[in-house]
């Protein structure tokens, strides 16, 4: 009688969960003894990748309303369609998984500086930080490099449930009543939401750099455009209005001393692209 009780407790706490955004989880009324049961399982990888998807496919939408989604046969879209081929075979040793994502990536008209990969491989980009910066391809391909390592090495799950485990002295905000059949539906809206305003851990930043700089090396592109990407990026936030990107990927003086150590490690991998008949 008593494990039915708990049961049920538990069964009622996950649905109180799944309603409210991640970032926003709290486990008052639970009870401690109860985290670890419900929270874990509060998101998956399968989950955050559907939830991106929503996210990606509404970003589109909306884009594609004020038109600012930039069409497929436009030569700044078509140079992006290019690197991203040329990188997304080599992520996969990093991901088994990623060989059957539905990688997608797509242009935005904005002065927005950003770009972002979203779990599943949802790519964006942002006009501004192209041509704002006069990014070079190989500058594009180390971004992109970073921001594909992001959904590779799971980093938004690690936050997300990170988040929800820390913040337990918040309330739920939301009750059992009214729960139906859109209970999922609004569960993964509220990730995908959750999404967009991730910030990673320094770690996941220096993973991101490093590993994003051995993608784009083997794909064929010099990895020494990440030193002069990141000081295009210092440049720019110096301005008093900071660019997104540094907003979500928080800058750090350690940053380019790292990647410049990197260089003995992944310019080997890029010449031997370049004998094979990598890009040139």
């Amino acid at each position: 009688m008593e494990q039915s009780v708990v049961q049920k407790s538990l069964l009622q706490c996950k649905k109180w969960l799944i309603t409210v955004p991640l970032l926003a989880l709290g486990l008052a009324g639970c009870g401690s003894a109860l985290m670890s049961a419900v929270v874990p399982g509060a998101v998956t990888a399968d989950e955050l990748e559907q939830a991106a998807d929503l996210q990606y496919q509404q970003l589109l939408t909306e884009a594609k309303k004020q038109n600012a989604l930039v069409p497929a046969n436009n030569a700044q879209n078509k140079r992006l369609q290019t690197i991203a081929q040329r990188l997304i075979p080599y992520t996969y040793s990093f991901n088994p998984k990623a060989e059957s994502w539905n990688w997608q990536v797509s242009l935005i008209r904005s002065k927005e500086l950003n770009a972002f990969c979203m779990p599943g491989g949802k790519i964006a980009f942002y006009t501004g930080l192209i041509d704002s910066l006069k990014l070079t391809d190989d500058e594009i391909a180390i971004v992109m490099g970073h921001e594909m390592v992001h959904a590779l090495r799971e980093h938004s799950l690690t936050q997300i449930n990170k988040t929800a485990l820390t913040n337990t002295g918040l309330s739920l905000g939301a009750s059992a009543a009214g729960v139906d059949g859109n209970v999922a539906s609004d569960y993964l809206v509220n990730l995908g939401t959750q999404l967009m305003s991730l910030q990673f851990s320094r770690s996941d930043e220096s993973e991101a750099d490093r590993i994003g700089q051995e993608i784009a090396a083997r794909a064929g592109y010099n990895p020494q455009a990440a030193i002069s990407l990141w000081e295009k990026m210092d440049r720019a936030g110096g301005s008093n209005d900071t660019p997104t990107f540094l907003r979500t990927h928080p800058q750090n003086s350690q940053r380019i001393t790292d990647l410049k150590l990197n260089l003995p490690n992944v310019m080997p991998l890029y010449e031997e692209a370049r004998r094979q008949g990598g890009r040139r």
